[in-house]
């Protein structure tokens, strides 16, 4: 591990003026690994436990903000979060270990990096994540766990969050504050497809640091459900996971929220499996098209092609859950 300046932040601003030549760290679960690994190298680790962000309450308008320094175990057992959106409680759940979601941060999780073999292998493997320009060693290579959507001819890496999948589904909104003042991002708007610079994943600025994640009021969000395939059944990243809402009048669906993850290279909200799912009869039908319309652009390698129909059958599972 290369030497760095730790930096203690004992409030907001001074946070930020540190971020704009370092890392934050709260939990840690995540960004110590990479440095062990020398994956990144900070010139400085802003440590941001002390700021008061761990809250969880609910807004005027009836949705719930959830602090950036809540920790994700906190987050899941929550009363408003278990009765108003199962689905992020889910989500959470399914991931890593209770160890690590005591320890895990709601805006650490948002930030989460990728799993990749070769993007964690700085002293064989190419990967333009982390270093552009370099070539993606996962192209041709083992890619069983890699991205079958939104993906380039640059990077196929798998944005390996449960929590975030949920959030997209919900329509959060992330809160930050940075040397340019407070922004309101919606989530869907806060990753950046890979492109030719896959090592720019997020809209946030240097120093920007994440406040809070707010869920707007969605009153069927009550009906949702988070389901995970993956090799075991636990402490494993997702092959294929879909988190779901429907709004049901009867068995007639008035509206639809779907989102899949680890397919994709960032949280994926599928707007065409929601049109093919609203306005119809909530049954094997509407699932199975809205199953299809989700994967009907994926780009496959030889060794992840059975991620599609896995994909699929996955998402029509959680949809026959919430539809019951």
């Amino acid at each position: 591990m290369e030497p760095f300046e730790y930096v203690a932040a004992n409030d907001e601003q001074q946070a930020i003026t540190a971020g704009a030549r370092g890392a934050y760290i709260a939990g840690g679960t995540n960004l110590v690994d990479y440095m062990r690994l020398e994956v990144v190298q900070p010139a400085a680790v802003i440590d941001i436990t002390r700021l008061p962000f761990t809250a969880i309450e609910e807004t005027p308008g009836g949705g719930v903000r959830i602090g950036a320094l809540a920790r994700n175990e906190d987050v899941a057992r929550d009363p408003l979060i278990v009765q108003r959106y199962p689905v992020l409680g889910e989500a959470i759940l399914s991931g890593a270990s209770p160890q690590l979601r005591n320890q895990a941060t709601t805006g650490g999780n948002l930030l989460q990096r990728t799993r990749c073999p070769y993007f964690r292998d700085p002293q064989v493997a190419a990967c333009n994540k982390r270093q552009p320009g370099s070539g993606c060693a996962a192209l041709g290579g083992h890619n069983r766990s890699h991205a079958v959507l939104g993906t380039s001819t640059s990077c196929i890496a798998t944005h390996p969050s449960d929590q975030n999948v949920a959030l997209v589904a919900l329509g959060a909104i992330v809160h930050t504050r940075g040397p340019g003042g407070a922004r309101a991002i919606p989530i869907g708007e806060l990753y950046t497809l890979p492109g030719e610079r896959p090592d720019i994943e997020t809209v946030l600025r240097p120093g920007e640091l994440i406040s809070a994640v707010e869920l707007p009021a969605l009153p069927f969000a009550r009906r949702s459900h988070y389901v995970k395939v993956r090799d075991r059944a636990a402490f494993a990243f997702a092959l294929a996971s879909a988190a779901v809402a429907l709004d049901l009048d009867g068995d007639h669906i008035r509206d639809a929220r779907v989102a899949l993850g680890g397919v994709a290279t960032v949280p994926w909200r599928s707007a065409a499996a929601e049109r093919a799912l609203i306005g119809r009869r909530a049954g094997p039908e509407a699932f199975a098209a809205a199953a299809e319309a989700a994967l009907a652009g994926a780009v496959t390698q030889p060794s992840n092609r059975f991620k599609v129909e896995l994909a699929r059958r996955t998402l029509v599972r959680a949809l026959e859950e919430v539809a019951r």
